[in-house]
């Protein structure tokens, strides 16, 4: 099995859980910790969780806690090639998880958005035998450049790419199209059933999910607590039906998702194999605080 790459960020998790509604003006009850995440992190010590045999994951982070990311990166079996920001701080966000297990997110993005072509070097896919972008990295000129750069070295070694669309705020501000433009580079999406449908315009994810892979060859729409689809070349392919769990907070259950699929892929799985291992690693992470394994 050859490495897996990861072009994404480190954020400061701050998770409140609660469990009466806000009171606005006084206090309430929570349960508080804080806990290192980001999209691309997570999706990289999912993968390790699940075998896979070399992760990296380049990411900006600010020079004050870098070191303490680095270690519970290397702790999961993750290889951290963070470049230190000596002018922002690390990406924090702020989860609000309520009785239901539903979060809110208040995001600082920090350094995420500042890692640039110069952090980049082809040698990082060395022994690699996939690219995994975080989607959040289109949402500034300058990370956009680094992540089309690393594109672009992939296509090159003939390396396969697969991108998580991210968040539906941050591609409503961006603008559908200018995310849609840069699809035509990627062999793998995953977005979730909230995002194709964003990115189409079409209500029923099914025929979202089969109108994005006529752009992609193979799109993989999660459903949260209903599963997932597969879409190949214009049309739904298989339906996953969803792990049964007891959800504590949904926080990262997608990234567990993408890691556990893509270290399936890497193993020679199929398509409908590696979603159900995805499906069965975001019911294990909806059971826990925090989006890491």
């Amino acid at each position: 099995m050859r490495g897996l790459l990861v072009v994404g960020e480190v954020v400061t998790d701050v998770v409140a859980r609660y469990s009466a509604p806000l009171a606005p003006g006084t206090d309430t009850a929570a349960s508080i910790r804080v806990l290192p995440g980001g999209a691309g992190s997570n999706v990289a010590c999912w993968a390790a969780h699940h075998g896979c045999r070399e992760v990296r994951l380049l990411a900006r982070a600010g020079v004050a806690d870098l070191e303490w990311h680095a270690e519970r990166l290397r702790a999961a079996g993750v290889v951290p090639l963070l470049v230190p920001d000596g002018e922002v701080a690390t990406a924090t966000v702020v989860a609000l998880v309520d009785a239901t297990a539903e979060r809110t997110f208040l995001t600082d993005s920090g350094a995420v958005l500042r890692l640039c072509p110069a952090d980049w070097a082809e040698s990082m896919l060395d022994g690699v035998g996939h690219l995994h972008l975080s989607g959040y990295l289109f949402f500034s000129d300058t990370s956009r450049a680094a992540a089309l750069s690393a594109m672009a070295a992939a296509r090159g070694r003939g390396v396969p790419v697969s991108l998580d669309p991210a968040s539906t705020g941050f591609i409503a501000e961006l603008g559908v199209e200018r995310l849609l433009s840069v699809l035509g580079g990627v062999d793998v999406l995953l977005p979730n059933e909230d995002e194709a449908r964003l990115l189409t315009d079409l209500p029923d994810p099914a025929e979202a999910a089969a109108e994005l892979s006529r752009l992609v060859p193979l799109t993989v729409v999660t459903l949260g607590a209903r599963g997932a689809l597969i879409a190949e070349n214009g049309k739904v392919t298989a339906r996953l039906p969803p792990c049964r769990a007891e959800a504590l907070d949904t926080t990262g259950a997608g990234d567990a998702f993408t890691g556990a699929f893509l270290a399936a892929r890497l193993a020679g799985a199929d398509a409908r194999t590696a979603a159900a291992e995805g499906c069965r690693a975001g019911a294990e992470a909806v059971g826990r605080a925090g989006g890491r394994p």
